[in-house]
């Protein structure tokens, strides 16, 4: 009889293997490696994952899940000002990421994959899934905004949400690269302008 799956023990694997692919690279990452700091045989990992490259892929789904449900979280909150919520939600995803820099090598890894590896179109279309549904969550707070007058009614909802989800990854991108960038500054500063920009019209 096949044993039951344990989700923490999958869970567990996966976090393990998320810190070997952010340090070492796919390449290099090695399943018996990720077994010892997950603390399992290696042939744990195979009753959980079919290849290292279902596991890699795996982490991958978990990431991206991971920051939906961050901006999800923030975005659902419904007793703030519209201004507030989206500070709250800039802040969030910066500082999640902020809190583990080291990991953001991992995102290198996943765009690497979705270029050039054997499974780039699998990891392209979970990529365009992934931002897709972002752009929803941030979406729909912007068009909730516009249908209570916060935000103006000739705003491209899902434009503006594209470029924030952009810009995010662009300053995460430049602090994993220069630990004296300040994202979070940056992040504030750029939604200052977003927000003026998005205000309605005000009757002369």
């Amino acid at each position: 009889m096949a044993r039951k799956a344990d989700p923490n023990r999958r869970k567990a694997i996966l976090d393990a293997a998320g810190q070997m692919f952010a340090r070492k690279g796919y390449a290099n990452a090695r399943i018996i490696e990720v077994a010892e700091t997950a603390s399992v045989g290696k042939g744990t990992i195979y009753e959980y994952f079919r290849s290292k490259e279902d596991l890699f892929f795996a982490v991958f789904e978990a990431t991206m899940q991971g920051a939906e449900d961050t901006i999800a979280a923030i975005a659902t909150v419904s007793d703030e000002p519209f201004s507030e919520r989206m500070r709250q939600l800039s802040d969030g995803m910066i500082q999640s990421w902020l809190g583990q820099l080291e990991m953001y090598a991992l995102v290198m890894e996943f765009w690497s994959a979705t270029a050039s590896s054997p499974s780039r179109k699998r990891f392209k279309e979970a990529f365009q899934k992934g931002y897709r549904d972002l752009r929803i969550v941030v979406g729909d707070l912007i068009e909730a905004a516009q249908a209570n007058g916060e935000v103006s009614a000739e705003s491209d909802a899902q434009a503006v949400a594209s470029a924030l989800i952009g810009t995010w990854d662009a300053l995460l991108l430049q602090a994993w690269l220069d630990p004296d960038f300040d994202a979070l500054a940056t992040s504030r500063l750029f939604l200052k302008v977003v927000l003026r920009g998005l205000q309605p019209a005000t009757s002369s």
